[in-house]
């Protein structure tokens, strides 16, 4: 089990899960100007964005728990 590697994996995985939803209830005027899907004065919601976002932090949080498994030879 390498821990830092599994340490990692969960900040960044929760960081993407949050940031799913920051993009489900942030329109995108509000939301930081050097972030994808930042359109001045728009009230849009980027549905598609927090998606990936939360799929991907799913993925990289499965990703840490199957680091923590058994070892095998």
């Amino acid at each position: 089990m390498n821990k830092p590697l599994v340490w990692i994996g969960i900040i960044v995985g929760i960081g993407f899960v949050a940031l799913a939803v920051l993009y489900w209830i942030t329109p995108a005027g509000a939301l930081p100007s050097f972030m994808p899907g930042y359109e001045a004065g728009s009230s849009a919601i980027h549905v598609k964005h927090g998606i990936a976002s939360l799929l991907l932090g799913l993925a990289v949080l499965a990703y840490a728990w199957f680091q923590t498994g058994p070892k095998h030879s």
